[in-house]
Parts: structure tokens; C-alpha cells; sequence
């Protein structure tokens, strides 16, 4: 068979365009894979020799076949820089460079001195020998256990092409052929090895994109499962869902937020009910899952509340939700996400509750200011209506028709006195007398009087543990407390039949229904606690009145029938006795009224009182007005007060007061009596009319609130000068601090201003000291 050798380089040729566009496109196709870049390069370069070797065939020059000597030695060393790059081994371009200047200054020698094809042999031998053995060198550094079949093909034909070599030289050494009887076998050969590595330099692309590939999913296996234990893990809750609403995934927290098992989550997150912020149901076009299956928009920052399953606890959280496409733009999941806030909103709304609170001790305190400007005019203008009414009594005597009118005037005025007080009770103005009590008794007596304002057909119970603690407190504050939540209990009952009932127990310290400021109390003090519950079945009150019952002047009783200042004298004297007040109540459904109070050390403990066992109330209608305790005198008929026997010799009285109608009126008061007075309204002269007769007066009376000096800096300077002259104060509002402040100056009685007239001309006759002998 003889072998065309024109035809075979044409064909050579086909054969390295075909290879050259194959390449090309996969380094195009694949960029990461940088090895066949080089090998088009290389079939570049084979074309360009292969075309050298056409026309030196042809007849062309010799220096044809030096250019072509020179194109396939680069093509050589290009394969295997991109056999190194396809590795990912350095490439030596500075030593393939010098060696192929090497190679082209070799060749222009061989062709100066000269051109016999056996030198040419050599130069074009060498290099692909030298470049088959540095291949099969990089291949044993990277696959030195002989573990890859892809490489180690390569490595036989590299093996193979070096020996075929090594033959064609050796067969035309021993048998003397010439170049050009050789060149077809030459070519055919190494053609049919050039297409050969071809495809196993396409294996290897493959091989490479298969191993990126493995690597690629393990990448993403290992990221998918730090992906998954970081959501699992996460503090907030995550749920996927799919368009038709079943679950992709759901995390540890979003379980435990909304205490789901493992099992049946798929069918039971599509059925929530979210709550809205404000309690109320949220529709479902409204739920985030729904609004981002509808609009295909991210929800971000709403805020809703959870039930979960079996238990009451309301659960509140701030959610997001976003979509998540697919590689077309189409709806593949709804991410939603939330943070659970139930403490946050505990916190805002303990906020409230102390803003609330706040807000009604600034009211308090508000009305306690007004209580202390107002009750001192205010009292005098009482003070002189019930004096000059008991004076008028005395005038007209007692079979005059005037005695019925002037009695009216009293009662009047007595309970514009009791409104006062209550407002001064209310604004904690009112001094305390806090000592040790047992509240049975406190309770007893309050229904004592309570039976006397109610119906037959309302019973009255009272259950109380014998082994309740005691408590510290004023009894006769602590009465008006029980006495007014009793008298606002028979007006709920609205006449029905009904029942009230007071109960009186011991609570621990640490028990769980008592109040935190309570029970701070408790625990620093190292006693249990006392609640007093007053409950009845009457008509209730609705979530609007019940958080208003304990604003001053509001009330929902008919005019005329109440003030409105009942609750907030309640509120006010718990609160100044360190304790709290809890309200239960719903329409048709009756109050309770549950009391806490800090119990009294285990020193200070007064006798205990029996138990007291339930009993059925009975007596006369409830008056309009509520029943409020008082210690003062009220006449049961308009008879005129007694005379106080005139004393042989008249005591002299010293009165001050910047207000003429009361010096008018107590002057003709005491003077009734008996008594000698020198009356005054200004503070100084009251002063010099002491220093200039010491002895000359028995008792000064001078009232508190005065312009320019106070009625207790009076008395400091009367008691400079004379300082056994008992001196009073008269006040309209008796606070601890006042009654601190007159025990120092050596004030011997602070007098309510208003106190009856009787009461009045008692504490003159009590301090005055005896006339001289």
C-alpha cells in the first residue's frame, strides 16, 4: 500500500481544524477549564506546520520545512502547557519561550551550514521526546498511584508516540532508507496518534467537569446542612411553606413558640387563626402568608398573637414573610419568619399599667394640691356657718320654729365637712394612726353598721380565718374602706335581693396572687400578708367603667346620689397603708373587691378575735347618701347645747385668725362661756400684745394657714417669751408633717377646724390652765 504523502497532510490538516474548533468551543463552554485553550492553540500551530510540509512537498523552498519543523515543535510544547494547565500546575512560559528561540536559532544554523534531513529529524525528535517524558512526569505528581484510567491512557499513548519515534529512527539508520521514503509512514502514524489524544483530551474534559460537578454537590450538600443547623438552631422561628400551603421545613423555635409536635405540622400551621394587635381576629387575606401568595411582595414587621395548642397562654410575635422563586420568576416557597416578643409585650403592657397608675397618683396628687389650697377657706366658711348656726339655736330657744331650719343649716354643713374629709383622706393629707389590728374586727364592726342600710331580702356573710395575721393600720380609715365598698355593693344590688360578703384570710408572702409591691413589703419585713375580699352578685361593671371607678368625681350613680370620691378614698388610704387593690368584675356578673395588705410583725400582734361565722343581713332601706364613720358628735335634735358654768374668774384667751368672720365668731362664742378673749388677724400684734403682758393670757389659739407667718411660727415666738403658755393650732387639714412640726414647737393639741362646736369649746376648757389663786 503506498501512502499519498500530499493526501495525508491534507488530511493532517482537516483533522487539526476539526480539533482547533473543538477546543475552542470548550474553552469557551467550560472557562474554568484552562487546558483547552492550549490545545486549540496547539492544533493552531499543527495546522500551521502541516501546511509547511504541503508545500515543501509541492516543491516549495526549504525554509518551508523549517517553518513547519518550528509550528510542530510549538504545537508540542503548547500541548503540554495545556496538559500542565489542565493539572492546575504552574506553566513554564519563560522556558518554553528560550527553548523554542533555541529551536529557531538551531534551525536558521542547520539551514546556513546545512540542510540534511536527518539533522532535521533530530531537531524536531528532540523536543517531542523531551516534552512526552516532562508529560509523563506531571502526571505521575498528580495521579502518582496510578488511580486515574483517563491518565493513564495518556499516558500509554504518550508512551506509545515516544517509541514509534524511537523506531522510525532507528528503522532508517539500519536500513538506509532516505527521509522522503519514510515521511508518509511518519505521518500516518503520529496522525492517528494526534487524533487519539485528541479524544483523550476530551475524555479528560469530561472527567474534570464530572469532578467539579461531585464537588459542587458535596459544596452544596455541606452547605445545605450548615444552611439547615443554622435555621434549626436559630433563636427566631422559620417556616417554609409551598403555594398549597403544606410545610418545607420548620425549625426548633418556630415548634416550641407554637407548641407543635413533630407529627401533623403539615396539617395543622395552614389552619392559625392569628390574632391583630389589638386582640381581634385578623382575616385571612390579611395574614402574611396569604398577602404574599396574593401579591407576590415581602411582608415585613407585623405584629401578631398566637394560641397555642391546649393552652391559654396568648403568644405574640413579630413577623416577616417573603417569597422565594424559581429560576423562571414562578412561586416556589413563602419563607416566614418570626420573633418571639410575649415578653416585650408583657413589658409594654406592665408599662401601661404603670403609666396608668402613674397617671392617677399625678391626678391624686393634682386633687390633694387643690384639697390643700381650697380646704383652708373652705373650712372657715363651715366653721362659721356650724358656729353661728349653734349660736343661732342658743338665741331663738328651743320651742322656736327657727330650731328645725337652723338644724337643717348644721346637717348642711356637716356634710360639706365630710366631703372635705374624704378629699383629704383621698389625697393621703390626713394624718395616720397606723397600730396593730386584727382585721376580724375591723370586718365585724363594719357589718355592724351595714346591717342597719340594708334590705331583708340582701344577706350579708362574712368568712374569716381565725389564723389570718394582723396588720398594721388605721382602724378607723380601714372602716371607711370596708364600709364604702359595702355601701357600693348594696347600690349594685339595685334593691334586688342579692348577697354581699366580706372575707378576711391570710396570704403567704411568696404566693403567686399577691401583688409585687405587696409582696416586696412582705418579704422585706419577713411577714405574710392579709386579703380582705368584699364580693356581691349584683349588676357589675363593664371593661370601660372598671377602669375609670377609681378616677375622682367619676361615678355612675344618679345626681345627688353620690360624689364620686367613694373608690377614690379607698384607693387612696390602701395605697397609704403599703397595700393594693385588685378588681374582678363583668356585667350581670357581680364585683369583688379583693384588699392586700403587709400583715404586722409577730411583735406588735394584739389579741386574736374568734372567728366569725356566716350571717344573714337585715334592717332598714340603704339611704342615699353612702354611710361614712365619723368619731364627731352629730345632735340627734336641735336642742341648744348646754352652758359652760361661768368660772369665778374668767380665763383670758388669746385668738388669732386672719379671717374676720371666724374671729367674730369665736369670740362670741367663748365669751358665751364665760371666757375673756382677745381676738386678732394680724400674726405681730398678737406677738406684742404676749410681750407686753406675759402673764395676762391663759391659752393662745391660732389658726395654721396664715399670710406672711404660719400659725406655728406664731407659737414659736409666744413660747420665746412665755413658755408656759399652752398654745393650739387650728387647721383645716391635719397632715403628719403638721403634727410632727407642732409636737417640736411644743404646740400641746392640733384642732380640726371644723370640728363641732362643742369639740371646739372642749379643747379651750381642756388646755386653758387654771386662773391664778
Amino acid at each position: 500500500m503506498t501512502l499519498d504523502l500530499p493526501t495525508l497532510v491534507l488530511v493532517r490538516m482537516g483533522a487539526d481544524v476539526l480539533i482547533a474548533l473543538a477546543f475552542w468551543a470548550q474553552a469557551r463552554r467550560y472557562p474554568s477549564i484552562r487546558g483547552p485553550g492550549w490545545w486549540s492553540l496547539a492544533s493552531v500551530a499543527s495546522l500551521l506546520g502541516s501546511l509547511g510540509l504541503w508545500l515543501r512537498a509541492g516543491g516549495g523552498p526549504p525554509q518551508a520545512a523549517i517553518l513547519a519543523s518550528l509550528a510542530v515543535n510549538a504545537s508540542v510544547l503548547m500541548v503540554w502547557l495545556g496538559l500542565r494547565s489542565y493539572l492546575r500546575l504552574p506553566l513554564p512560559i519563560r522556558l518554553v519561550a528560550l527553548t523554542m528561540g533555541a529551536l529557531t536559532l538551531a534551525h536558521a544554523g542547520l539551514y546556513a551550514v546545512s540542510d540534511g534531513l536527518g539533522t532535521r529529524f533530530v531537531l524536531f525528535s528532540l523536543p517531542v521526546l523531551v516534552a512526552a517524558t516532562l508529560a509523563l512526569r506531571d502526571l505521575q505528581q498528580v495521579d502518582g498511584g496510578w488511580q486515574v484510567p483517563e491518565f493513564n491512557a495518556l499516558r500509554l499513548l504518550t508512551v506509545f508516540e515516544g517509541a514509534v519515534l524511537l523506531a522510525l529512527a532507528a528503522v532508517v539508520v539500519a536500513s538506509g532508507l532516505v527521509w522522503p521514503d519514510v515521511m508518509p509512514a511518519f505521518l500516518f502514524a503520529f496522525l492517528m496518534t494526534k487524533l487519539l489524544r485528541a479524544v483523550l483530551y476530551a475524555v479528560l474534559v469530561s472527567l474534570r467537569l464530572r469532578r467539579d460537578a461531585e464537588q459542587a454537590r458535596h459544596s452544596m450538600a455541606s452547605r445545605e446542612a450548615e444552611w439547615r443547623a443554622l435555621v434549626e438552631n436559630l433563636g427566631a422561628g422559620v417556616i417554609v411553606f409551598r403555594p398549597d400551603h403544606s410545610v418545607v421545613t420548620i425549625n426548633s423555635a418556630a415548634r416550641r413558640f407554637l407548641g407543635l409536635a413533630d407529627q401533623g405540622v403539615v396539617h395543622m400551621l395552614p389552619v392559625w387563626k392569628p390574632l391583630r394587635e389589638s386582640g381581634q381576629r385578623m382575616p385571612r387575606p390579611e395574614r402574611p402568608f396569604e398577602r404574599v401568595l396574593a401579591t407576590g411582595r415581602p411582608v415585613s414587621d407585623m405584629v401578631l398573637g398566637f394560641h397555642q395548642p391546649n393552652a391559654p397562654a396568648l403568644r405574640w410575635a413579630l413577623c416577616n414573610a417573603y417569597p422565594e422563586n424559581d429560576v423562571l420568576g414562578g412561586l416556589q416557597h413563602v419563607v416566614f419568619t418570626f420573633v418571639d416578643i410575649t415578653s416585650l409585650k408583657q413589658a409594654q403592657a406592665e408599662r401601661e399599667v404603670l403609666e396608668q397608675h402613674l397617671a392617677q397618683s399625678q391626678k391624686m396628687e393634682a386633687l390633694g394640691t387643690l384639697a390643700g389650697g381650697v380646704a383652708h377657706d373652705f373650712n372657715n366658711i363651715l366653721a362659721a356657718i356650724l358656729g353661728n348656726a349653734d349660736l343661732a339655736r342658743q338665741d331663738v330657744g328651743a320651742g322656736s320654729p327657727a330650731q328645725e331650719s337652723l338644724h337643717e343649716i348644721s346637717a348642711a354643713a356637716r356634710r360639706g365637712r365630710e366631703l372635705v374629709r374624704q378629699i383629704l383622706a383621698f389625697s393621703r393629707q390626713q394624718p395616720l394612726e397606723r397600730m396593730p389590728v386584727e382585721p376580724a374586727t375591723i370586718v365585724n364592726e363594719t357589718c355592724a353598721l351595714l346591717r342597719t342600710a340594708i334590705t331583708p331580702q340582701v344577706q350579708l356573710f362574712t368568712t374569716i380565718d381565725p389564723a389570718t395575721p394582723a396588720l398594721r393600720a388605721d382602724a378607723t380609715q380601714l372602716g371607711q374602706v370596708l364600709l364604702n365598698l359595702g355601701t357600693n355593693a348594696i347600690h349594685a344590688l339595685e334593691g334586688r335581693s342579692g348577697r354581699i360578703e366580706y372575707q378576711v384570710r391570710g396570704v403567704r408572702h411568696d404566693a403567686a396572687e399577691l401583688p409585687d409591691e405587696v409582696a416586696q413589703t412582705c418579704r422585706q419585713d419577713g411577714v405574710d400578708a392579709v386579703c380582705i375580699t368584699v364580693a356581691d352578685d349584683g349588676c357589675g361593671m363593664d371593661e370601660a367603667t372598671r377602669a375609670r371607678i377609681f378616677e375622682p368625681f367619676f361615678t355612675t350613680k344618679a345626681v345627688g346620689r353620690g360624689t364620686g370620691l367613694g373608690l377614690s378614698v379607698v384607693l387612696g388610704i390602701v395605697q397609704a397603708h403599703g397595700g393594693a387593690i385588685e378588681v374582678c368584675s363583668g356585667t350581670a356578673e357581680g364585683t369583688r373587691f379583693s384588699l392586700y395588705f403587709p400583715g404586722a410583725s409577730a411583735m406588735t400582734q394584739p389579741a386574736s378575735v374568734p372567728a366569725v361565722t356566716a350571717t344573714a343581713g337585715e334592717g332598714a332601706p340603704a339611704p342615699a347618701e353612702a354611710v361614712t364613720m365619723s368619731a364627731d358628735p352629730v345632735p340627734a335634735s336641735p336642742e341648744v347645747s348646754p352652758m359652760a358654768e361661768t368660772p369665778a374668774t374668767p380665763r383670758h384667751i388669746l385668738y388669732l385668725d386672719d379671717d374676720d368672720t371666724l374671729v367674730f365668731l369665736v369670740r362670741r362664742l367663748l365669751e358665751r362661756r364665760g371666757y375673756q378673749v382677745s381676738a386678732f388677724t394680724d400674726q405681730q400684734e398678737a406677738i406684742d400684745a404676749v410681750r407686753a403682758a406675759p402673764e395676762r393670757f391663759d391659752l393662745l389659739m391660732t389658726d395654721y394657714n396664715m399670710p406672711g407667718m404660719s400659725g406655728l411660727d406664731v407659737a414659736r415666738a409666744v413660747r420665746a417669751i412665755s413658755p408656759g403658755l399652752p398654745v393650739a393650732v387650728a387647721s383645716g387639714y391635719i397632715s403628719d408633717e403638721l403634727q410632727s412640726e407642732a409636737d417640736a414647737v411644743g404646740v400641746a393639741e392640733v384642732v380640726f377646724k371644723t370640728d363641732a362646736v362643742e369639740a371646739f369649746c372642749e379643747v379651750v376648757a381642756r388646755l386653758v390652765r387654771p386662773a391664778a389663786a
